[in-house]
């Protein structure tokens, strides 16, 4: 599974992205579950919700499906996938 995240926005308005590709790994089913439910919270979502001034926004792809979300709307799930890769991903 490979799981992608752009976040834009904030205050200096810097993009960032990373990507965590799961194959291989011994924890890829904790970041299959976690990447289900991140995208079942942001289903029918194509663009993202009203940020707030300074807040981030993402652009979240799991295996192709695109989704997105802003702060501070998020769910649990959607918080904890965007620090995970982005703090694990390349």
């Amino acid at each position: 599974m490979l799981i992608q995240v752009v976040r834009t926005g904030g205050f200096a308005g810097i993009e960032r992205r990373a990507e965590v590709d799961t194959s291989g790994r011994p924890d890829a089913h904790a970041w299959h579950a976690l990447a289900g439910e991140a995208a079942a919270a942001g289903r029918g979502l194509r663009m993202p919700g009203a940020a707030v001034p300074d807040g981030f926004s993402y652009e979240i792809t799991v295996d192709g499906q695109t989704f997105h979300c802003a702060e501070p709307q998020l769910s649990d799930a959607q918080r904890e996938l965007i620090t995970r890769v982005l703090k694990e991903g390349a």
